[in-house]
């Protein structure tokens, strides 16, 4: 597939941007004219805030995705957005798939947790946690809108921490996709082989654009996760993850390639050429490890004899009036030599030093 055809620079929705995005800033993207009319009101959250849905397309294919389970994963969002942008374009491609499938787009589901910035909604409840006791409204919410469109296929979209790398290799996980186990045995039912085919389908378009930083998340089975349900109620479900990718924290780089899966999905399963992938490559995509630091010191003794060998430093988000500012702190001394760094430094050269000492946070946090 040729995503350059797409345009993406004419259709990505300019009013979201960075990393935090709370339902008041989709205010104005809700109530354009290309949008209102289809809009609705699902119900509240805990603390009384919206949440809504967004239909398209007419087709007997019904496709159900959401975003922003947890509230401070918001790429998935900036990218559905987009995806809504290119369908009203009305181009063939755009008429095409809007005639095959019917999308129902939940743009923050928790967004009690989006306007503070934090995993859990207003009662400290992981929303994916919570998919068999439904104790929570926006739980219950998304449960009722599952049970009334029954959904031939669910995209269920998230963030994933910089940690991540690509199997063994030093490449950051930008992308990774998952078809959530139905069962304790991880067994390959009719439905999760769809999941699976779709996943390559993506992988293998993608790939082009962004080799060996596309990854398989781990399929550990747990029923109360929303994917692993819906998977069990037979329902292919897939998960997405968006991921790091070089000097793009704020993630709009991340946010352009979820945009391209989900184009990419959604074609595969409009013109059903789900058949023509293979489950086996499913399991040729590389699991997901966890061996990146955003910043990786080598020679840390130089620094102070407490330090043994290796510092290795993440990013803690924090909401700041409106924006997210990253703070560091220390994850990890000694021998790093397995792990990788997003930036990394070495205190042996007298550049690298002066840059510790000249950044205030790390200045603080270190000498």
């Amino acid at each position: 597939m040729n995503f350059s055809s797409l345009n993406y620079p004419d259709i990505k929705e300019l009013s979201v941007h960075g990393r935090y995005i709370s339902s008041s800033q989709l205010y104005s993207f809700l109530n354009s004219n290309s949008v209102r009319k289809k809009i609705t009101l699902l119900g509240n959250s805990v603390a009384s805030r919206p949440i809504h849905k967004i239909t398209l397309g007419s087709g007997k294919i019904n496709i159900l995705m959401w975003s922003q389970m947890h509230g401070n994963e918001t790429t998935t969002t900036k990218a559905i957005l987009d995806l809504v942008n290119y369908l009203n374009e009305e181009s063939d491609l755009a008429n095409q798939l809007l005639s095959s499938v019917t999308l129902t787009i939940v743009p923050i589901l928790n967004p009690d947790g989006a306007a503070i910035y934090t995993r859990e909604n207003a009662n400290k409840i992981d929303l994916n946690r919570d998919a068999l006791e439904l104790s929570q409204p926006e739980s219950k919410i998304l449960r009722v809108l599952y049970n009334e469109i029954k959904p031939d296929y669910c995209f269920n979209l998230h963030d994933q921490r910089t940690i991540f790398n690509v199997g063994g290799l030093e490449k950051p996980a930008t992308l990774s996709f998952l078809a959530p186990a139905h069962d304790m045995d991880r067994t390959v039912s009719s439905g999760r082989g769809k999941s699976m085919k779709i996943i390559v389908a993506m992988h293998k378009a993608l790939s082009a654009i962004l080799p060996d930083q596309i990854g398989r998340y781990d399929d550990a089975f747990n029923p109360n996760c929303v994917g692993d349900t819906f998977q069990m109620l037979g329902t292919p479900t897939i998960l997405f993850e968006a991921g790091h990718y070089a000097e793009d924290y704020e993630r709009e780089k991340t946010r352009e390639f979820i945009f391209y899966a989900l184009v990419k999905a959604i074609l595969v399963i409009a013109r059903n050429e789900i058949r023509a992938y293979n489950v086996d490559d499913y399991f040729n995509i590389p699991e997901n490890s966890k061996r990146y630091f955003d910043l990786l010191i080598s020679n840390a003794q130089l620094i102070d004899s407490k330090y043994d060998q290796n510092i290795g430093i993440l990013y803690k988000e924090v909401l700041d009036e409106g924006a997210i500012i990253f703070n560091p702190y220390i994850e990890k001394t000694g021998n790093l030599e397995d792990c990788f760094g997003h930036k990394c430094l070495d205190c042996e050269d007298q550049n690298d030093f002066d840059f510790i000492k000249s950044n205030r946070k790390l200045d603080e946090l270190l000498f």
